[in-house]
């Protein structure tokens, strides 16, 4: 790999770009996010997300596979620039930098990008507000090979550094669009998915409805849970037992719980057919 320019000093110019882009107005002007992490970063260049630049530093690296890494981030395109240890903890949003710190485009999906298989497990997050809770229902919809997620009403930046780091990357691995409620009840209505509501109050516990066709799972605000929108236009509502004195899941919980029933249910084999001798 060929040398990369290095910078020395924290008054340089591009130093003081990147810091900038912690906010969320200037990140939408400059039309970029942060992706900081050998994971983060691997997992982006892994979904052929198109990398700008790479800082990087080789006194903060963690072992021998980064610079395989900047030889592969350099092969598809990105500029390397190379930074000392104070330069690159001023540009980290990170308490402990692994020294990989990437510009890269925004993701910017609608509805009409996204494109679905047969019988497809979708989750809708509505007016999920901690950027930790939508990076984490991005992770756990990776796991579960999820086709899509829809970010309705959004309250959080699906670009904010931190989900980006809460879903490990997974941002770039797991198709996410943003829609209205309306906008996106309609679409799923057109396509014949069902929705799936979770509530405390539904008659039905999780494990007892059929999550093995098409079917979106909903979850909502961490405080107030789903609006009256979702509630009154699922088409199926089951709760997740509370046992104990807490009477709510984290949302990012809820969702993995509800999901991962999903995926027990269509990897279950099919009922045995009955034996025509009988």
């Amino acid at each position: 790999m060929n040398a990369t320019p290095v910078i020395a000093s924290l008054q340089n110019p591009r130093v003081k770009e990147v810091v900038k882009l912690r906010n969320r107005g200037d990140r939408d002007a400059a039309g970029l996010l942060l992706i900081e992490g050998y994971r983060e970063v691997k997992r982006a260049l892994d979904n052929n997300w198109p990398l700008t630049v790479l800082f990087h530093c080789a006194e903060l690296f963690l072992g021998e596979q980064e610079p395989p890494l900047l030889e592969r981030a350099a092969a598809a395109g990105a500029e390397l620039v190379g930074c000392t240890a104070p330069v690159f903890r001023k540009m980290a949003y990170r308490d402990r930098p692994e020294g990989l710190l990437a510009l890269a485009p925004q993701v910017h999906r609608t509805l009409a990008d996204l494109q679905l298989p047969e019988r497809p497990l979708i989750v809708i997050a509505e007016a999920i507000e901690k950027p930790g809770n939508l990076g984490t229902i991005l992770r756990s919809a990776d796991a579960a090979g999820v086709h899509a997620v829809i970010v309705c009403d959004r309250c959080t930046d699906i670009n904010n550094p931190n989900v980006v780091r809460a879903s490990l990357g997974t941002l770039f691995s797991v198709p996410v669009a943003e829609a209205s409620s309306a906008d996106a009840l309609a679409w799923l209505h057109a396509r014949g998915i069902r929705v799936l509501a979770a509530s405390p109050h539904a008659e039905r516990e999780y494990t007892d409805v059929d999550l093995a066709g098409g079917v979106a799972i909903v979850v909502g605000t961490e405080q107030y849970g789903l609006s009256s929108f979702w509630m009154q236009h699922a088409d199926l509502q089951a709760k997740i037992p509370m046992l104990g004195q807490i009477d709510s899941l984290n949302v990012a919980s809820a969702a993995t719980i509800l999901l991962y029933e999903a995926v027990r249910q269509r990897r279950a084999p099919p009922p045995a057919a009955p034996d025509a001798r009988t």
